[in-house]
């Protein structure tokens, strides 16, 4: 039987085609063309693809089009036994605004493992933490922020005005950004991508030392099985608005819906892959258009079960 990994080819072609099509609409500001433009690509894509594929937490439900819906089949292996059985968490265009806007970090992203192995649940909100290896096992979401920020300041040994933390700029976050000023951390606001920012705070090289606050479930299997690839701490709680999204989760998830979700539990396979394109310069570059009317695309692929992180950057000719 092939392996998750055995198709890694297949889902940086999905990314790049993804990129490719969304970055038409860089600087136009129409988000919604944008995202549209970058789902059709991918699911394009995914019909060629081997497999029988599943959408196991995405961008939204089924009479949400155009999006990539959670429980959409994907290749054109569906029902073939003896091909892998792939989830997929998808999001074809992170940062749709500032795609729209020409912002950075706009990335076109995925990620893949066997059929029942990443987080199956509705596009609700989770509460997050991320941080590098150093810190596995000294932060968690159960510790509350003075705690986290202490133990930052401990173990890489900084003095806390020294700590950098990262989070989305919302209003949702007004009491966490008053705690981290409170205790004198530095504070980096971010528009949009939460993706991009707990990969820079985990890895040693990064510019800051940790991620906090909610944004979307999606984004956080993703993150989970990126940083179950490089190295590092995620930790993620579910967040609902509403008590409909809460019931349809119930139906989803067989757990305690209020559990602490580790990397593990989130992408629970090491036969895993992340593969992310830029759109607009950030993260990674992005989508560049060449005078011999070449396009060039600047990816990211990670191999849970290597844990190898490769650049893939690739010219195609349309």
């Amino acid at each position: 039987m092939a392996h998750v990994a055995d198709l890694a080819d297949y889902f940086l072609e999905a990314v790049d085609q993804a990129a490719i099509a969304s970055a038409d609409w860089r600087g136009k500001g129409d988000k919604n063309a944008a995202d549209a433009a970058a789902v059709e690509a991918m699911r394009k894509t995914f019909d060629k693809v081997p497999f029988d594929g599943r959408v196991a937490i995405g961008e939204g439900e089924r009479d949400e089009a155009p999006m990539l819906f959670i429980g959409e089949t994907l290749g054109c292996e569906i029902g073939n036994p003896n091909v892998p059985h792939v989830d997929i968490a998808v999001d074809p265009l992170e940062c749709t605004n500032n795609c729209a806007d020409n912002l950075p970090n706009s990335i076109a992203v995925l990620a893949a493992a066997p059929r029942g192995t990443l987080l199956h649940a509705p596009d609700c909100y989770m509460d997050k933490i991320a941080g590098g290896p150093a810190l596995e096992g000294e932060i968690s979401l159960d510790g509350g922020v003075a705690y986290n920020i202490e133990q930052v300041s401990s173990v890489l040994d900084k003095p806390t005005e020294e700590v950098k933390i990262i989070a989305l700029d919302r209003e949702r976050h007004n009491q966490l950004f008053k705690e981290i000023r409170e205790l004198g951390a530095q504070l980096h606001l971010l528009s949009d991508g939460d993706i991009s920012a707990a990969l820079w705070a985990a890895r040693p090289e990064g510019d800051f030392d940790m991620l906090l606050g909610i944004g979307a479930a999606p984004e956080g299997v993703i993150t989970a099985t990126a940083l179950r690839g490089i190295g590092g701490v995620f930790e993620g709680r579910l967040v609902f608005r509403s008590d409909e999204e809460e019931k349809r989760a119930e139906k989803m998830i067989d757990d305690d819906l209020t559990r602490l979700w580790k990397a593990n539990d989130l992408c629970q396979s090491e036969d895993a892959i992340f593969a992310a394109t830029g759109v607009c310069d950030g993260y990674l570059p992005g989508v560049k258009l060449n005078n011999d009317g070449t396009i060039s695309t600047f990816a990211e692929l990670i191999d849970v079960s290597k844990g190898t992180i490769e650049r893939k950057d690739r010219v195609h000719r349309m």
